[in-house]
């Protein structure tokens, strides 16, 4: 096979067997595309099987140089190097196709960008007034309640999105809520009782509310789309004058940060957060101290 049959092999072995999302497999074919293309250059002929077997850290660390000439930052580059690494994976798992080369190319190194959080009142501002926004009472009610929830559970958009009326926090119920988050892996969040009232609400205009039905649903009466929702949040935050970063992403940060700041700790948040490794929560922590630098230069007079 070519290097660019090899390409087509492993992308319908993405979609058909790993499930993969459209945007998913459109990255990885970019970034073998580039990888590939780099190679029919750097040695004059298009790769097949047999040279991509060949291929060295220096014919891979060229490419990445290559990248960083066009512009290309570490966490593109990094990306772009992970995508040709699971792409030598696939070869060797399903083609017979050994090249350890690949695996010994050192990552371009990155620095995660820390959590943006809202301000306290700029976050609540957001659960209370963004219903606001359409003339319309369902629809009005179904925006206070996603971001309600959002901001008072610290759910991610995916996730507050897949739930079904069932899985609703019930009016007069002190009862967590159950949310299946990354890796299907289920984690346990107390609900407020603004979230509760926010969310019955919703339930009392909720066109089809049956227990296997979406909570959320769209104009068409199918699952809301998280694009609908980032379009809301992006109009009220330029009708309002908050910054760019006021996205729903940021009211799970304005949730950790605002805890953590309250006095919660990293282990709890982690837990309601449902990350994997400490280390992620951990960056709330420099965040909060980002926040303390930035009063201090802004209130001390020597300073």
């Amino acid at each position: 096979m070519t290097g660019f049959e090899c390409r087509e092999s492993f992308l319908s072995w993405l979609i058909l067997e790993k499930r993969a999302s459209p945007l998913t497999v459109e990255a990885y074919g970019t970034d073998l595309a580039s990888f590939l293309g780099f190679l029919t250059q750097h040695h004059g002929a298009e790769p097949d099987q047999a040279s991509l077997a060949r291929v060295t850290q220096a014919d891979v660390r060229a490419w990445l140089a290559s990248l960083a000439n066009d512009g290309l930052v570490n966490a593109s580059r990094a990306r772009h190097l992970s995508s040709v690494r699971s792409f030598f994976r696939y070869l060797a798992r399903h083609h017979r196709m050994e090249n350890p080369a690949v695996k010994l190319v050192s990552t371009p190194k990155t620095r995660r960008p820390l959590p943006r959080a809202l301000a306290p009142a700029a976050a609540r501002g957001v659960t209370e007034d963004i219903g606001d926004m359409s003339g319309q009472a369902a629809i009005q009610a179904r925006d206070t309640a996603l971001f309600t929830l959002l901001y008072g559970c610290g759910l991610r958009i995916a996730e507050a999105l897949s739930l079904n009326v069932r899985d609703a926090p019930k009016p007069g119920d002190d009862g967590p809520l159950r949310v299946v988050g990354k890796g299907s892996k289920e984690r346990i969040v107390p609900v407020l009782p603004v979230v509760r009232q926010a969310i019955a609400a919703w339930l009392r205009l909720h066109p089809a509310a049956r227990n296997e039905a979406p909570l959320f649903l769209g104009a068409r009466g199918k699952r809301l789309d998280a694009a609908v929702a980032q379009r809301t949040l992006r109009l009220y935050r330029r009708q309002n004058g908050l910054p760019e970063h006021a996205t729903p992403h940021a009211l799970r940060h304005s949730f950790a940060t605002h805890l953590l700041a309250g006095g919660a700790d990293l282990r709890s948040i982690q837990d309601l957060l449902g990350h994997a490794s400490l280390s992620t929560t951990q960056r709330y922590t420099n965040v909060d101290e980002a926040r303390l630098l930035e009063v201090w230069r802004k209130a001390h007079p020597r300073a």
